[in-house]
């Protein structure tokens, strides 16, 4: 999906390059008829927002915001787990499924790391997408709602992609309620994180992040 291939360049540390190719960005969720409105709107004001602002203050506001604040951490199983062990199995589990698609990690980030995610995400088809993100919705739900409550200009981004990851309908767990409180209990947590099965579709190895 366009989108998602959008969501993780934009939620990439920002660079040179990245406002570098806002124009053509800008261009192809105009033209895209696969991105909503409200999606192409809450796209369009981020790349407004990125383009107005200083790339220095952008960058120390990246740093603040995800590597500063542990409820905005990018990496989901964080949120799911903690320190607890099972997080070890969960991210093992989840680079084999990478790699049972045919993809090899261009990048030393974690395989949890939501762009990374992101980006398996967009070279599935909906249905697969959204199974694939399905173990993640309750974190993803309130990682958006945490970055909503602090009026980060990323909140709108990450809320985008509550809408594709959850095959029931739930609600949002209250913005002042710890991520970790809504998934563990004095580090028992819930049901192993999982991801289903599907025919591997032909893909190309993930590119190497900036």
């Amino acid at each position: 999906m366009t989108l998602f291939k959008l969501l993780s360049a934009l939620l990439e540390y920002p660079d040179e390059a990245m406002v570098q190719a806002l124009p053509e960005l800008m261009t192809l969720i105009g033209e895209d008829p696969s991105i909503n409105p409200d999606e192409r709107k809450a796209l369009s004001t981020f790349m407004g927002w990125l383009a107005d602002t200083g790339l220095t203050e952008v960058q120390a506001r990246y740093v603040r915001t995800f590597d500063m604040t542990p409820e905005h951490a990018l990496h989901l199983t964080h949120h799911l787990f903690g320190d607890d062990r099972n997080r070890g199995p969960a991210l093992i589990d989840l680079g084999e499924y990478y790699k049972s698609y045919g993809l090899e990690q261009g990048t030393n980030e974690l395989p949890d790391y939501l762009p990374l995610v992101l980006e398996f995400a967009s070279m599935l088809d909906a249905v697969e997408a959204q199974v694939f993100l399905d173990p993640f919705a309750k974190v993803i739900a309130q990682l958006g709602a945490n970055l909503g409550a602090a009026e980060s200009p990323w909140a709108p981004l990450v809320q985008l992609i509550g809408g594709y990851a959850r095959l029931v309908p739930t609600t949002y767990v209250p913005a002042a309620q710890a991520i970790t409180d809504s998934v563990c209990d004095d580090n028992e947590c819930e049901a192993p994180v999982t991801w289903g099965a599907a025919t591997p579709p032909a893909v190309q190895p993930m590119a190497a992040a900036r």
